[in-house]
């Protein structure tokens, strides 16, 4: 079990330019693992994204680019990899009538830590494809896939989701439903079918 803690803010540095910073606190709860010691709870290791992103879309594309962080925040060594990270990242998305499409790109590499602990060095590649009705649900299908360079391991889960927009009170909401399943993952990594649920919280200005 895997909860993704994910606050996404806009930072305005003009009237033309903002920074976009998302932030990803996963809280794992891993167990059913021959060694006892992998089977802990807590929290693992944050990934911070920066995008540098012009504020108006050019030519119906908004796209960012800037630099992507490892924190090695996890509360059990077996949450995470003792390991503080950097690299590029890239996002670029079109929005065509009720078609949204694009794709996310990083790279982490391994720049301090426990040197005893397994090098990061793994991209990751992420596209997808959205419809949104007229009555603001959201069909979507994406990839999330990583490629471990020192292994040559793929890690290739594929995601369907429907969400669905809605107020409580004045405070807009998105809640979605949706299925998962791995393509290729490492031999104890996870495999078959997974469930993912999700709610968005939204403050626009």
């Amino acid at each position: 079990w895997r909860v993704n803690v994910q606050p996404v803010v806009p930072i305005s540095i003009n009237e033309d330019w903002h920074v976009i910073s998302r932030t990803i606190v996963p809280i794992i709860d891993q167990s059913n693992f021959s060694n006892s010691a992998q089977n802990k709870s807590g929290v693992g290791d944050t990934v911070q994204s920066l995008w540098l992103s012009p504020v108006y879309p050019v030519n119906s594309w908004t796209a960012g680019i800037g630099s992507v962080f490892l924190l090695p925040t996890a509360t059990d060594d077996a949450l995470g990899g003792e390991k503080w990270g950097l690299g590029p990242t890239a996002v670029a998305l079109k929005q065509h009538g009720h078609w949204t499409y694009g794709a996310l790109i990083n790279h982490l590499w391994d720049v301090s830590g426990n040197s005893s602990r397994r090098q990061v060095n793994a991209t990751f590649m992420q596209p997808f494809v959205g419809y949104v009705t007229d009555s603001k649900s959201t069909m979507s299908l994406n990839i999330e896939s990583t490629y471990d360079w020192p292994s040559g391991q793929w890690t290739v889960p594929v995601n369907v989701a429907l969400s669905q927009m809605f107020k409580v009170g004045d405070q807009p909401l998105q809640a979605f439903v949706g299925a998962r399943y791995w393509l290729d993952a490492p031999e104890l990594g996870p495999d078959g079918w997974g469930l993912r649920l999700g709610l968005t919280m939204l403050f626009p200005k």
